[in-house]
């Protein structure tokens, strides 16, 4: 750690980054509560205390293991009049002594692989507070097919993944991804620049620690050099997505008694039939799934919202198809649909699927952690805007298709 003491930073980045990241998170509370893990000398913890929340009230807890970053950081907030605002505390992001709850922003620049990525994600989405964020950064391949050498140099030191298997893994985490940032290379030549600096200058090392440790940098830093347009850090912004997010609406699987009250609710949803007919279509054939098929119940106990899952194929591989969603024009805007959508998601994770795709308005399923089909390599049989067709992923330990999506028949397509 010698070798970094006094840098501006101990991982790629900037203000403007930071800010940028800030910017991706929406509103805060005016008085946020940050929690800044692996802060290092804290250049993200001063410039949050300073401009989270836009009120400059944020109170900041900056988490590291190593003392001496944390004495800079202390300095430094003294020297800026925020010792108040930003306390540096020693503790191991991997055991954290918080309560559930305890923070509306959790951050984690260039940090997350000392524990790791999904490790982070299980683990932190716990201390968000209602409407809470978690900002964290991942190194990642940035080439479909990265070379043997930019392989040789990080396949044994910390395997890279692709943004799409980064992002699946923070929806099958519980997250909806609010924005993504690959960061610039000046980003880069603000770390490797001074800590290069340092290495040329260092005397001649005496231990076989410090020898290691040199060659090891120097390494690094040839590495970016040569390969560093096939890899890059990337800042995810992700926001956890909640059971009920305030809407508390009686949801259940549908009963055989209930196919009238849906068809009603499918005819006076849509302007035709079609999705009334589709679903009656859909119970006949051999892609119904018992089970995925929930409606939400109205004040008067009857149904005021339906949404079914039948299974489609990506290429052949299993997935499924959210169609459709229907809501009663009279309790629209409810949470009625919200409730049916999270419901039916929910027992499809909990029955082993591992994706759902849907065709819908992009200002809408965001909101339960779908993202553009396209970012997994995943197509339409048809023309379509590229944002309306969406995935989500409920379980990244099964590879995610790509290709193109086979719909059942009743959807008569193809």
């Amino acid at each position: 750690m010698e070798l970094h003491h006094g840098l501006p930073r101990q991982s790629p980045g900037s203000d403007a980054t930071t800010r940028r990241l800030l910017s991706l998170c929406g509103p805060l509370p005016q008085r946020p509560r940050v929690l800044d893990l692996g802060c290092g000398p804290g250049r993200s913890a001063l410039l949050l205390a300073a401009e989270a929340g836009g009120a400059g009230l944020a109170e900041v807890t900056a988490v590291d293991l190593h003392e001496p970053f944390l004495a800079e950081l202390r300095a430094a907030a003294a020297a800026r009049g925020l010792a108040g605002r930003v306390e540096g505390v020693r503790a191991d992001m991997g055991a954290l002594p918080y309560a559930d709850g305890s923070f509306d922003l959790v951050w984690a620049e260039g940090s997350a692989y000392c524990i790791g990525f999904d490790r982070a994600l299980a683990e932190w989405r716990r201390l968000l507070a209602p409407g809470g964020r978690l900002v964290l950064s991942e190194c990642e391949w940035t080439a479909a097919d990265p070379s043997a050498g930019a392989r040789a140099f990080w396949d044994p030191r910390f395997p890279l993944r692709s943004t799409a298997r980064n992002t699946a893994a923070a929806q099958a985490a519980g997250y909806r991804v609010l924005g993504t940032l690959l960061q610039p290379d000046s980003d880069w030549a603000r770390y490797y620049g001074p800590l290069g600096e340092r290495v040329r200058a260092a005397p001649p090392a005496t231990t076989e620690a410090a020898r290691a440790a040199l060659a090891e940098t120097r390494e690094e830093i040839s590495v970016r050099e040569r390969y560093g347009h096939e890899y890059g850090y990337r800042g995810y912004v992700l926001a956890p997505v909640r059971a009920g997010d305030g809407d508390h609406r009686p949801v259940r699987p549908e009963t055989p008694a209930d196919a009238g009250a849906v068809r009603a609710v499918n005819l006076a949803a849509f302007d035709t039939p079609v999705e009334a007919d589709l679903v009656d279509a859909l119970r006949a054939d051999a892609s119904w799934l018992p089970g995925l098929s929930y409606v939400a119940e109205g004040p008067d106990g009857s149904v005021a919202a339906h949404a079914l899952l039948t299974r489609c194929a990506v290429d052949g591989a299993p997935a499924l198809a959210l169609a459709p969603v229907a809501v009663d024009p009279a309790l629209q805007r409810s949470g009625a649909g919200s409730a049916v959508v999270r419901a039916v998601l929910a027992a499809a994770r909990e029955r082993g699927e591992s994706l759902v795709l849907v065709l819908g308005h992009p200002a809408y399923y965001p909101r339960f952690g779908f993202v553009p089909a396209s970012l997994f390599g995943i197509r339409a049989p048809f023309e379509v805007p590229d944002e309306a067709m969406m995935a989500l992923v409920l379980d990244d330990s099964v590879p995610v298709p790509s290709g193109t999506i086979g719909y059942p028949a009743p959807f008569g397509i193809g």
